[in-house]
């Protein structure tokens, strides 16, 4: 049986889950300043999206991070 990550802010949260979070928070448009990618600039949708970080490490990598930023800071208000 695998120790419980306790280091690992990210246990347990799919990529799924952040993209909901940051899109509820930040919505499309700022996702697609922070991490300039087509699936969050043009045409966005959540399908498309985790299709593509799913295949492509760096740029999950950057959504990752952007997620871990607005986990720790206030709510980003619109």
């Amino acid at each position: 049986m695998a120790a419980p990550q306790i280091n690992n802010p990210l246990h347990g949260v799919t990529l799924e889950m952040m993209l909901i979070e940051l899109i509820e928070r930040v919505g499309w448009e700022e996702m697609g300043r922070c991490v300039a990618i087509r699936c969050f600039t043009h045409d966005p949708s959540l399908s498309s999206s985790l299709r593509f970080l799913r295949r492509t490490p760096w740029a999950r990598a950057r959504v990752e991070d952007l997620y871990l930023q607005h986990r720790r800071g206030p709510p980003v208000s619109r």
